[in-house]
């Protein structure tokens, strides 16, 4: 006899497991499906350089990071702010810091003892996970269908919550793949792109040779009327990092509309042009161009192999230019990207389920009894912790409002 509180969660995720939780702690008879063999693989993946859990930034502040799709995230994050999570972490013995740039992280720094953790918790709660469970859709009946090392199998169920990511890193369960489902069952999917990724450029071998891996560290980084201060590496294919990231979306859309974007890169952003302009002025004596730069104006050497390949994509050589050219082109150089990493290569994934498609208590008007929550919704968010939050927040919210729905959900289907 099916529970009317019989739950299923369809993706082992932050976004999945706090709805698992929260539905546990109402009394809710629960099954998270996952297709992987363990829960939380792009979790743990995303704490492997320290885990970002959020950020310290007022709430309006932080709201806004969610640019066009604030409006559809803001009254689950108002509910489940950033201390929120703090908290709920060190419900799990995890205690956290605020960083210098106001990121917060677990004391520990990692992903694996805070899963590990939760993992215990939900197991004591009673939650049963399925691993090794692919999602294929549903049946005529609107039974949930999986795939599974024993062959297929057919799931009845009160409710489902679909937490199935995005498609960046798809080794890690993150595939996609539910879009075509959904699509299929008539719901909007906005495209599903790159959101904090790299980018393609066509550097000159002997630059790529010579400086991969490098960062080029305390820079500025601007495109159109937007500047990020931050960090940037070169890569054998382009470029990425932290700034890089913040300025993914703009970069991202201007290559769709025109095959290429523009960056522009101030090597030493804190110095006013004049005082710029003054130092490289200064005689260079017996020195190279490249130690004269190094020592007058403190540029290490990725940032002078930066200059040079500007200066021989435009057809001069840096030590023709004049002192106020070569300032100019310090705090201005300028790097044509070419393409965007691919997908499978971001850190997260903009496109999704379109909120259209969701109501207030992100069900799917569609499919009733269906809900969704986490990056698989359409929305895009920097990387500083803003991408947890909101997976973890849209988590709890969609948990809560299945809990109020109790015994009135009608049973899941196709629509």
């Amino acid at each position: 006899m099916l529970s009317p509180s019989s739950i299923a969660i369809i993706g082992a995720g932050p976004a999945g497991l706090m709805v698992a939780e929260v539905l546990a702690q109402g009394g809710a008879d629960v099954t998270v499906y996952d297709a992987m063999p363990s829960a939380g693989r792009k979790f743990l993946m995303a704490g492997r350089g320290g885990l970002n859990l959020t950020h310290s930034e007022p709430l309006p502040a932080f709201l806004a990071r969610y640019r066009e799709a604030m409006p559809h995230l803001a009254a689950a994050i108002e509910a489940f702010p950033p201390r929120a999570l703090r908290d709920w972490s060190e419900t799990l013995g995890q205690e956290t810091f605020v960083g210098s740039s106001g990121r917060v992280f677990p004391k520990a720094f990692k992903a694996s003892p805070l899963l590990r953790a939760w993992l215990r918790r939900l197991d004591s709660m009673g939650l049963r996970l399925a691993l090794r469970h692919r999602w294929t859709g549903w049946d005529e009946h609107g039974r949930l269908l999986f795939q599974t090392p024993n062959g297929p199998r057919v799931i009845e169920t009160r409710a489902t919550m679909l937490a199935l990511g995005g498609a960046s890193w798809p080794r890690l369960g993150s595939d996609g793949a539910w879009a075509e489902i959904l699509a299929a069952s008539g719901v909007q999917i906005s495209p599903l792109r790159p959101a904090n990724s790299g980018f393609t450029v066509a550097w000159s071998d002997i630059f790529r040779d010579r400086f991969e891996g490098q960062p080029l560290k305390g820079v500025a980084l601007t495109s159109g009327a937007r500047s990020v201060r931050g960090e940037a590496i070169v890569t054998r294919t382009g470029i990425e990092g932290g700034a890089v990231y913040a300025l993914s979306a703009e970069l991202r859309e201007a290559i769709i509309r025109s095959g290429q974007a523009m960056l522009d890169v101030a090597l030493r952003p804190d110095l006013e042009m004049k005082d710029l302009i003054a130092k490289v002025s200064a005689p260079k004596g017996k020195q190279s161009l490249s130690n004269f730069l190094r020592k007058a104006v403190s540029l290490s050497p990725v940032a002078i192999g930066l200059l040079q390949e500007a200066a021989k994509a435009s057809g001069t050589s840096l030590a023709s230019l004049s002192p106020a050219d070569l300032a100019n082109l310090i705090n201005a150089v300028p790097i044509k990207l070419t393409g965007v990493a691919p997908i499978a290569r971001a850190i997260s994934t903009a496109g999704g389920a379109a909120f259209s498609e969701i109501d207030a208590d992100y069900m799917i008007r569609r499919l009733p009894g269906v809900f969704a929550a986490g990056e698989m919704l359409d929305w895009e968010a920097p990387t500083g912790g803003y991408l947890l939050q909101a997976c973890f927040a849209s988590g709890v919210w969609a948990a809560r409002a299945i809990l109020q729905q109790g015994s009135g959900l009608a049973a899941p289907g196709r629509g």
